[in-house]
């Protein structure tokens, strides 16, 4: 193991090579059981390049995975009711309450209201 000294750091600082970081950690056990269970849904397998570390196998796992929309994808943003809020209060109306469930109903109430 080679030894550095940094001068403004009293520690003496390892290699890189030599470090415990987390893309050195080898994979867990619920890791590569969630791996297999997706490459067993999409009838694919688990290459060995993923399995070589923890970060690894998480970017594959992240590509792989069944990205499900949530139900609130579809919801206005918080800086867009922000917004929208601060219009209505200068307006002196109110936002209907459609316009909080769907972000392109907002868009064209503030774009009506502005």
């Amino acid at each position: 193991m080679q030894m550095t000294f940094d001068f403004s750091n009293p520690r003496p600082v390892t290699d890189v090579a030599d470090s415990n970081d987390y893309h050195r950690l080898p994979v867990s056990e619920k890791q590569l059981r969630f791996a297999h269970q997706i490459a067993a849904r999409k009838k694919i397998a688990v290459p060995d390049a993923a399995l070589v570390d923890r970060a690894r196998l998480s970017r594959w796992i992240d590509k792989n995975k069944d990205q499900a929309p949530s139900r609130f994808a579809n919801y206005p943003s918080s800086k867009q009711v922000a917004f929208a809020e601060r219009i209505a209060r200068i307006k002196r109306r109110s936002v209907p309450n459609e316009c909080f469930k769907d972000r392109k109903l907002m868009s064209r109430w503030i774009d009506s209201n502005q």
